[in-house]
Formats: C-alpha cells, structure tokens, sequence
C-alpha cells in the first residue's frame, strides 16, 4: 500500500474511553467518551460518529487498532469484541497496543516515563519505558502494583515523568516521597526537555486512542499486524472472579 492506511483506534480500558480515525499519522476525527455512559451502549454509535466526521465509511478501514490492556476488564472485552467483529467481518488486519504504551506516548519523549493506570482497590498498573521521536522502549514488565510497592520499585530513579491517571491519583504520594527525598517534583509542560531532571508529573492525555493510532502506525509500517482471531487482551492481573474461584 503507496497511501498511508486509514486506522480506526479504540480505547475502551478507561472509564470513558476514545476514539480516533486516522489516516496514517494524520488524525481525521477523535471522539471521547461519556465516562457516565457504559461503552457497550455508545461505542458504535460513537464510532459511526468519528468516522462521519472523517468524511469516510467504515468500509475505507485499513487497520483496526485497540487499547489490548490492562485496563477496566469489561471495557476491554468490549472494546476489543467490537474491534475484532468488525476487522473480521471486513477481512482487515488488527493491531493490539498494550495501553501502559499508549500512556507513555502520551507524554512525549523521555528517558524514563513510568505510565500508571488505576487497578482498582488504590492499587495500580504500572511499567517504565524510554521515549524518543520515532522508538518507545519497554524498560520492565508491567505489574500489579500497591502504592508502597511502586514506591519501592522505583525510588531508585532519580528522573521519571510520571505519566497517566494513576499518577494523578497518587500524585500526594509521589510528590510526598520526592519531597521528602531531595527530588524535585514539576508539573510537566510542553518545554520539558527529554534530559530534565528530578521527578515530573505528565497531565493525561483525553483522547487515548489517538496514541494507540501512532504505535498501531508502527506496527502496520514494521509489519507485527494481527488478525481478528489472534487479537487478545493483556490484563496483567487476574479478574476478581478468577481470585474468587482460586479461593474456593
């Protein structure tokens, strides 16, 4: 394909999750979604949404991408039910982004941006990576995490961007520490240079889905594409109906 492919990308791991049409690296369209409102009642509609508002059909598709986890475990099933239907019934290839990247892309370049998504009991998950212009590096695995256990894995790193709506919710706590530890601890902006020192906090980006359309790009362009049947969610950890059966 000479034409750069049109991507549809969904990221239902959030509450409200969003969508983006995309046309290669350019975006057409971007739709949020209604945290009050289940994405298993607006996320076509809001999918026929974007597309109108790109100006094309769901037919011009290319490549069908998603936010594959963690994340909120229904929200993901969702998603990626609807996202696998529809590459399988047009015959079009997928592209599954682990969302901590998605994160981390959010934020921009970085030598150590740790990408925190909330897991449910105040607790989080988590994964470090390098970020630069073209590259996003995975510098650990992602883990399940308690608030004292992130702290005890990453104290070590005096230069982090802090980036996700996990880190807003533990933002006191990762500010705590680095206060109490000599860091320096700054609200992330658009000047923040890659090499900046100390602790930084990135604000979340609202459309997700737009980050997983630029990784999804990379994969089309590297050629690590999917199929609809081989497209499966990264939850990290196992769902409380697991725990719960394991118990019994």
């Amino acid at each position: 394909m000479n034409t750069p492919p049109v991507i549809l990308s969904l990221e239902t791991a959030t509450i409200g999750g969003s969508i983006c049409v995309a046309r290669g690296a350019d975006a057409l369209a971007t739709r949020e979604g209604d945290s009050k409102v289940s994405h298993s009642n607006s996320l076509l509609s809001d999918i026929n949404e974007c597309l109108k508002h790109a100006g094309l059909r769901l037919s011009d598709v290319d490549l069908f991408a998603c936010a594959s986890g963690p994340g909120s475990f229904t929200g993901l099933r969702i998603g990626i039910a609807t996202l696998k239907a529809l590459a399988a019934t047009l015959g079009r290839p997928c592209a599954g982004v682990p969302t901590l990247n998605a994160i981390a892309q959010s934020a921009g370049e970085s030598n150590a941006s740790i990408a925190l998504l909330p897991a449910g009991r105040g607790e989080v998950f988590a994964q470090m990576f390098s970020v630069s212009a073209d590259e996003l590096v995975e510098l650990d695995s992602a883990a399940h995490l308690s608030p004292q256990k992130l702290i005890e894995r990453y104290q070590g790193f005096p230069n982090i961007v802090w980036t996700g709506p996990g880190a807003l919710v533990h933002r006191a706590l990762l500010q705590d520490y680095a206060e109490q530890h000599g860091v320096s601890f700054v609200e992330r902006t658009e000047q923040t240079g890659i090499d900046s020192t100390g602790w930084q906090i990135a604000q979340p980006e609202s459309s997700l889905a737009q980050n997983v359309s630029v990784l999804a790009l990379r994969m089309f362009l590297a050629g690590q594409l999917q199929t609809a049947e081989s497209l499966r969610a990264k939850y990290v950890r196992p769902s409380d109906a697991e725990i719960n059966q394991a118990w019994q």
